[in-house]
């Protein structure tokens, strides 16, 4: 990885998909703007704030997708992410493990 270039998997399939209340919600239905959790695989020598292993809140619109060896991922700038969720950061009680 390059410069400020953070490498994401996914955290579920963008398949079909059941709400809480069992309703079967189709891969084509359009979803209101929602941002998306993803693990960081690999990280670009000046990123400063992710490491590798970290869950990321990202804005699925700003995504490059890329397919290496056969598996999915996606290309993002550290800028493009939102928030980190991860237990690395200080004293995390009675927060929520997120910082911005």
């Amino acid at each position: 990885m390059l410069h400020d270039r953070v490498l994401v998997r996914t955290d579920g399939p963008e398949g079909d998909r059941r709400s809480t209340g069992g309703i079967l919600i189709p891969a084509t239905a359009e979803l209101s703007k929602r941002c998306a959790w993803a693990k960081v695989v690999a990280i670009g020598q000046n990123v400063r704030s992710i490491e590798p292993g970290d869950r990321v809140l990202y804005d699925p619109e700003d995504r490059s997708e890329v397919e290496v060896r056969g598996e999915l991922y996606v290309l993002l700038r550290e800028r493009d992410v939102h928030a980190v969720a991860s237990e690395r950061v200080g004293d995390t009680t009675g927060s929520t493990g997120l910082y911005l």
